[in-house]
């Protein structure tokens, strides 16, 4: 991507590890949740820089790959007892504050799309409002954590708009990749997330913000319930 300002590639690289680290802390300090996130990390990497994900005209797609074992493992999490477990032990507050990583994520979009990787549509210039989740997130953060201000239900409604925006983006990001099966953006299409390190970006950072905003709204639904039968 030679197009593309080295700082833009470390400002993304330093971005995944940063998201890598705020789960880890979210999920108590844990040594394996971290291995398996860094390993996990380090193999997409690999892959992406032999230029695997380059090659866009095979079915099924390989963009497939960077993001749908990670989607296969959070539906693991959620139908099986230990998955379940395990989510419910995650730090609330942490996960909140983590999405705040989803502002230099845009700005690093921004960039590839100047770059000519992907199209306008990815970017807070089109169609992608996810920038927003990220500059409410410590707003959110302090408003119900630190000064007390909004409860959980005004927590899980910012969960799921957040959500809905995250959904938003991941699919034009599907519907705009060079496959056989995109619809979007032929002049211009996504093709930065198949270039190292941008493929951490579907592999890595979207999976643990998807996982982050799931497993919130799964312990307030709960906790709201809870609460409402103790009345």
């Amino acid at each position: 991507m030679n197009n593309l300002p080295i700082s833009i590639s470390i400002l993304f690289v330093v971005t995944t590890l940063v998201t890598i680290w705020q789960f880890y802390k979210a999920a108590n300090s844990s040594k394996k949740v971290l291995v398996y996130l860094l390993a996990w990390t380090l193999a997409q990497g690999l892959i992406g820089l032999t230029g695997f994900y380059k090659v866009t005209q095979t079915l099924p797609p390989r963009f497939v790959l960077l993001i749908g074992p990670a989607i296969i493992f959070i539906t693991i999490l959620f139908v099986t007892k230990k998955g379940r477990v395990f989510i419910d032990a995650l730090n609330i507050r942490k996960l909140t504050l983590l999405h705040s990583v989803r502002i230099p994520v845009e700005i690093t979009l921004y960039f590839i799309y100047a770059a000519g990787f992907i199209p306008v549509l990815m970017t807070f210039e089109g169609n992608n409002y996810d920038i927003i989740s990220g500059i409410t997130a410590p707003i959110i953060f302090y408003l119900v954590f630190i000064f007390k201000k909004l409860g959980n239900k005004a927590l899980l409604l910012w969960n799921f708009l957040c959500l809905g925006l995250l959904f938003n983006i991941i699919v034009i990001a599907i519907l705009s990749a060079q496959t056989p099966f995109q619809v979007l953006a032929f002049e211009q299409p996504n093709i930065g997330v198949t270039y190292f390190p941008f493929v951490w970006l579907p592999s890595a950072v979207v999976p643990i913000v998807l996982l982050s905003h799931l497993a919130a709204i799964r312990q307030l639904l709960r906790s709201i319930k809870t609460k409402n039968n103790l009345q």
